[in-house]
């Protein structure tokens, strides 16, 4: 360990990050503590990564924390994620003017009093990553309060104006990444229905969960990724020039959802537990060529058209990667095996059902059947629903099937997933 420069222990410690973690590691020897006041970039201050913190008074933390920072000089990750204690701003004012020059990605989630305005300390930095909770944002001024570089953008649990929202992406100019996590936006509603309305042209990634509103208008470009979970939206309208790759919906209800120019480059789409009019969202989906992984997992709540095995197969001649959930809508299965076209190119398979019976079984084996250069298949089932004796012998023959199927299908890797 003598051996090791300085630069290579420091970047050690800057793997560790948590700052126990770095006290105890920088106080084995003076070289190690010469590394970490040179070449340490990342600090993580958290009382869930120290449970001494616990014991602190917030006098003693915010001197703690103050000469830690202040032993550093080149710290390029800073996250301070403290609770609900209320700090003096002064301090926290400190931290964030002595790391400004060298600070690349802030995670910002601290109370002070009186409160501190981090926009307004954080313009105009070399910010490329910022991560903002638990705070209100107001009076955002894009003369003021510029970040030139910014790259990715996380507000959770923040309170702002869809004005101030709005305002905020004219600020981050090079904005690729966007992420509203359980954030309350206040929406204008003297014109009749409130919408958010955001737009940016650098925009690649947009993330929204836990977060309920009327209607978005999503304006970018660039767009390649959309991720949507535990949300509810009457209306959602992406305009963009068609170029959107990633489609990934969990436990979301929406009941329009409009993706402009369509979705003929998706690669991935992902949708668990979603309820949405089906048609106009099946007819898009249907029309991507290029789709690699398709992920159809219920409950589903649909009308009309479903995607039967037949239209998979026939509509996405390059899918290498399928999950299916064996669900009855109405009475009626969903994802059904009618016609006779083989999906060549799958080789990794996802099959689930909340109800453990000879029909799932036989529909895993028409799937299989489908599948002739499968390598890998998941069964995922649902056992906590078995109360008498009948249930369990559902589920006795089942495991026989499965022994069968192994035995026939010796070339393919097949787990299990029971809850």
């Amino acid at each position: 360990m003598d051996a090791l420069p300085v630069e290579v222990i420091g970047n050690i410690l800057s793997l560790l990050a948590a700052v126990r973690d770095v006290i105890i590691a920088s106080a084995t020897c003076r070289k190690w503590r010469e590394a970490a006041r040179l070449h340490l970039r990342a600090l993580h201050f958290c009382p869930a990564d120290w449970p001494v913190y616990h014991e602190l008074s917030v006098d003693q933390m915010e001197v703690l924390i103050t000469q830690t920072i202040l032993q550093t000089s080149c710290l390029r990750d800073l996250s301070l994620c403290l609770g609900d204690d209320e700090f003096s701003a002064a301090p926290v004012i400190a931290w964030l003017i002595y790391t400004r020059e060298t600070l690349r990605f802030l995670t910002y989630m601290i109370q002070t009093r009186p409160f501190v305005n981090l926009l307004d300390r954080c313009g105009r930095h070399k910010l490329e990553a910022l991560h903002i909770g638990n705070i209100t944002i107001c009076s955002v001024d894009p003369k003021v309060h510029k970040f030139p570089v910014l790259c990715s953008l996380t507000l959770s649990r923040v309170s702002i104006s869809a004005l101030d929202m709005k305002l905020l992406l004219v600020s981050c100019p090079k904005l690729e990444s966007l992420s509203l996590i359980n954030s309350s936006i206040s929406l204008p509603t003297a014109d009749g229905e409130a919408t958010l309305e955001l737009k940016s042209h650098s925009l690649k990634s947009f993330s929204l969960e836990e977060v309920s509103l009327d209607n978005i208008t999503l304006d970018a470009d660039n767009l390649e990724s959309i991720s949507l979970k535990d949300s509810t939206l009457e209306h959602f309208e992406v305009v963009s020039k068609g170029g959107l790759r990633i489609l990934k919906m969990d436990d979301v209800s929406i009941m329009q959802f409009d993706v402009g120019q369509g979705m003929d480059n998706l690669e991935v789409v992902d949708l668990s537990n979603f309820t949405v009019i089906w048609p106009h969202l099946y007819q898009s989906i249907s029309e991507a060529c290029k789709l690699r992984w398709l992920k159809l997992w219920g409950p589903v709540d649909v009308e009309d058209e479903v995607m039967d095995l037949e239209t998979i197969a026939l509509c996405f001649p390059q899918l290498t990667r399928l999950a299916l959930c064996y669900e009855l809508e109405n009475g009626v299965l969903l994802h059904t095996l009618k016609g006779s076209s083989l999906l060549e190119k799958v080789v990794a398979l996802e099959l689930g059902s909340t109800t453990i019976n000879e029909l799932f079984s036989q529909w895993i084996s028409g799937i299989l059947g489908r599948c002739p250069n499968l390598k890998r298949l998941v069964v995922h089932g649902n056992l906590s629903e078995a109360k008498v004796l009948e249930d369990y012998q559902k589920i006795a023959r089942f495991n026989s099937f499965i022994v069968e199927l192994m035995r026939k299908y010796f070339n393919i890797e097949i787990n299990f997933v029971f809850c």
